[in-house]
């Protein structure tokens, strides 16, 4: 979009998507309002601030170590049994969002073992 478009210019605009568009809109929007993520959490004392799973000490990094291992979901989520579907559709996308953070984070304690 424009960076100098209206809000009523924007609310035509939307108007006319499709709804799975504006689906994807509504996430979007909610994560830039938020400045965060649905079901991520960083807590300063928790797990030395990494992002984790909502009311959790499970580190995000940690889920993505173990799928880039061939850790399936389903095998997560045994694993894991507080953990829903839901909430590695989040970390996932944490992941996709803060590559960088991630990958230093799984570095960084690949070599605490």
């Amino acid at each position: 979009m424009n960076p100098s478009i209206t809000l009523n210019e924007a609310e035509q605009a939307i108007a006319n998507l499709p709804e799975s568009d504006k689906a994807q809109l509504l996430r979007w929007l909610e994560k830039e309002v938020k400045n965060g993520f649905a079901g991520i959490e960083k807590t300063e004392n928790v797990m030395n601030g990494a992002a984790c799973i909502r009311q959790t000490r499970i580190p995000v990094w940690m889920l993505e170590q173990a799928r880039r291992q061939d850790v399936s979901e389903v095998d997560l989520l045994r694993n894991y049994p507080q953990l829903s579907a839901q909430d590695l559709a989040n970390a996932w996308d944490y992941v996709n969002a803060h590559q960088s953070e991630i990958e230093q984070a799984i570095i960084a304690n690949e070599t605490d073992d």
